[in-house]
């Protein structure tokens, strides 16, 4: 008889954290956003995307450049005699040691910039997102990418996207 009383208690207070969990999540409201079609669609990476690059082009030219003059200093040294060759050889290493650090400071440079653009992209949007979030008094927004299964009736990336793009972050 205790047996059952425990068990039918047992089952009492499963039942009510069930109803509980379950009135709780009613109430919630949730949706999702397509981070990357944000990301691509937003005004600003636009204008990001082309600084880099133009940033990326003027780093290769100069690189273009050091790499043509690095092959002349490398051609002519071939004309010169063992003694001459031996002397020249040094500053073409010495050339060489130069444009492997320009190389790796530029691709350091590059690498930091866009990390840091999309460090304040990834920002706005995160604002964007919670502005639209509180005014449709929404609980969770998820990212498009971790979901298994989702209907389109939850998606907010327009919304976001025309928040993003009117500068009303």
């Amino acid at each position: 008889m205790k047996k059952r009383t425990v068990a039918v208690w047992g089952c009492l207070v499963i039942f009510s954290l069930v109803l509980l969990v379950g009135s709780v999540f009613a109430a919630d409201k949730f949706a999702y956003i397509d981070l990357s079609r944000t990301f691509s669609e937003y005004n600003k990476t636009k204008g990001y995307d082309k600084t880099l690059s133009d940033k990326q082009k003027t780093y290769v030219a100069e690189r273009d450049k050091k790499v043509a003059e690095l092959k002349s200093l490398q051609d002519k040294l071939s004309l010169l005699s063992d003694k001459e060759r031996g002397i020249k050889g040094a500053e073409l290493q010495a050339k060489v040691k130069d444009f492997q650090e320009f190389d790796r400071q530029k691709q350091a440079e590059l690498g930091k910039d866009q990390e840091e653009k999309m460090k304040d992209i990834l920002k706005d949007i995160q604002e964007a997102v919670k502005k639209y979030s509180e005014k449709e008094g929404l609980t969770l927004v998820f990212n498009d990418r971790v979901l298994v299964y989702q209907t389109k009736s939850m998606e907010i990336t327009d919304q976001v996207i025309v928040i993003l793009n009117s500068g009303k972050k």
